[in-house]
């Protein structure tokens, strides 16, 4: 999996941070989470096609998060887009579609699918599983997480012991299939060891710190939470729903998540209030980071 921070920002833009958005390059896809304005100049320093971009996972409709769609939509379409792109949202993205094809005369030629989704499973392959979950902002928002699957060990000396050839029956018993070896069913549970967790990455949106955002994100490989606050500020966290850097740690280190990577902040007192929060973070959770416009995180597959 390799994550790219394509803005860091909350709602304003500074000369260093964009608006709120994040690629991930993962099991051949690439997804979107949020869509702030200028998202589509930011791919453009990347190594990221907006092409490769499949799906989009919005947290909520606040402008900072989706302003930057409807350039990125019709820009696609300019460049023969002929894929369908999927976004996910929660309810209000009907609403979001009918602005999007109003505005102005706008024509997009490619099948762009709509779906509105609430806490539980998004979407789920062999390979991966998306979850999302409503936390707590001031108006309805979810978090997303991506985790992958691995299969158990295949426990090669024990298949031989029960006398499975070295072959394709490998295969087949590791994919979870029985199969037939001199009239005896050897069963995959037979020849796999104990489940085994993949790389889990978990994105908060824009919420308040809650027991709801402590179990979604519990033992993330990579916790991405907002920060748009610093300590001092608690209140104006409370009174609009955002979490301050001690906040974000404090939900790392309750849900047992081996990173933490602080982002959405505010750009209003510079960049020296930036490095405050990640000191005020530390004093929770030392293993910290703070999100820059561009960083890229590269999560190795864990054995």
């Amino acid at each position: 999996m390799e994550i790219i921070f394509l803005g860091t920002s909350s709602a304003v833009h500074s000369k260093e941070r964009n608006q709120p958005s994040i690629a991930m390059k993962a099991f051949g896809n690439v997804f979107l989470f949020d869509c702030g304005e200028g998202t589509q100049k930011q791919l453009l320093f990347t190594n990221i096609s907006p092409m490769k971009i499949s799906k989009i996972f919005i947290t909520h409709y606040h402008g900072d998060h989706i302003l930057g769609i409807p350039g990125l939509l019709q820009s696609l379409s300019l460049n023969g887009r002929e894929t369908k792109l999927t976004i996910y949202g929660p309810r209000g993205l009907n609403n979001l579609k009918e602005a999007i094809y109003n505005l102005g005369y706008c024509s997009i030629e490619f099948e762009v699918e709509f779906i509105e989704i609430d806490s539980g499973i998004v979407e789920e392959t062999d390979e991966y599983i998306i979850r999302c979950q409503q936390v707590r902002h001031n108006v309805p928002s979810l978090a997303y997480s991506i985790e992958e699957k691995k299969k158990p060990r295949f426990l090669r000396e024990k298949a031989i012991e029960l006398g499975v050839p070295v072959g394709p029956a490998f295969g087949k018993l590791h994919n979870g299939e029985e199969v037939e070896i001199d009239g005896k069913i050897i069963k995959p549970e037979q020849v796999l060891g104990p489940p085994r967790k993949g790389n889990k990455i978990t994105y908060s949106g824009d919420t308040r710190p809650c027991e709801e955002m402590i179990m979604f994100a519990k033992d993330s490989t990579i916790l991405i939470h907002e920060s748009t606050f610093i300590e001092k500020q608690a209140q104006n966290a409370l009174d609009y729903g955002h979490s301050t850097a001690g906040d974000a740690a404090y939900v790392a280190r309750e849900s047992n998540s081996e990173n933490l990577i602080i982002t959405h902040i505010s750009t209003r007192y510079g960049e020296e209030y930036a490095q405050i929060m990640l000191s005020e973070a530390k004093q929770t959770f030392e293993n910290t980071q703070l999100a820059e416009d561009y960083m890229e995180i590269t999560v190795r597959a864990k054995s």
